[in-house]
């Protein structure tokens, strides 16, 4: 029986960063792979760069999906779990698409929609429910590799005993990362579901709404088809699980 079509919003930051081409560069691949991870399915993508529309653009986006994905991009802004603006590779804040995107989680919850973070989108998601970030890991150079070569390494995660992720990711295959921040003080009813080598969380999932979130980049264009699809059928299953409610 064909799988029904599903509507997916992929939530960003930025077509265009002209103070950074290189990264932008990178950003568009691994969007693009998304969108076109989710249309091998028969799914419609939608891309959602947030901070160059008004912020009901966003939330109209976010609602009309049946699935949302909160990609990558640049560090939560740090005022958002109480800490201080400057840190070891602090950059540039995105603080009112931090806010949006923050706000896209938390209506999602009420309305039992699947959520999935991914890097980026894992750390917006524990900052919705209260949680803080290590803003800049000591072992970071495990995490994430050259700037001026190649930002991503490969590692393998462990996953944790007694969550359901085990279904959805392979953990015999390396995963792609580059990230220097981490969650530090787990948001509400999240548990870690994978870590890394060093101890680092690289996966949470919530208990009780259809929220997952994981640390590396699974849709990364070389790995897309085997890591991105099962987590995006991991949020199909949870919608057809969500209890019906009245419009959007």
């Amino acid at each position: 029986m064909p799988h029904p079509t599903r509507r997916v919003a992929l939530l960003h930051l930025r077509t265009r960063r002209p103070y950074a081409a290189r990264y932008q560069a990178e950003l568009d691949a691994l969007n693009t792979a998304a969108a076109e991870t989710v249309a091998g399915l028969g799914w419609e993508p939608l891309l959602v760069p947030t901070a160059e529309l008004p912020t009901a653009r966003t939330h109209a986006a976010a609602r009309w999906a049946d699935l949302i994905v909160l990609m990558g991009g640049e560090d939560v802004d740090p005022r958002l779990y109480g800490t201080r603006v400057d840190y070891p590779g602090s950059g540039h804040h995105e603080p009112r698409t931090d806010s949006t995107h923050i706000a896209v989680v938390l209506e999602a919850m009420q309305r039992h929609k699947p959520v999935l973070g991914i890097c980026r989108g894992m750390q917006v998601i524990n900052v919705a429910l209260g949680g803080t970030l290590i803003q800049h890991l000591p072992t970071s150079d495990r995490h994430r590799g050259s700037v001026a070569t190649d930002p991503f390494v490969r590692s393998r995660v462990r996953l944790v005993a007694d969550t359901d992720l085990e279904a959805d990711v392979d953990a015999s295959r390396s995963v792609l990362c580059t990230h220097h921040q981490a969650i530090d003080v787990l948001g509400a009813g999240l548990r870690i579901a994978a870590r890394a080598a060093d101890g680092v969380a690289e996966a949470v999932v919530h208990d009780s709404a259809p929220i997952t979130g994981v640390q590396w980049h699974p849709e990364h264009p070389s790995a897309a088809a085997l890591q991105l699809t099962p987590l995006l059928r991991r949020l199909e299953r949870q919608a057809q699980r969500a209890p019906a409610r009245a419009g959007r």
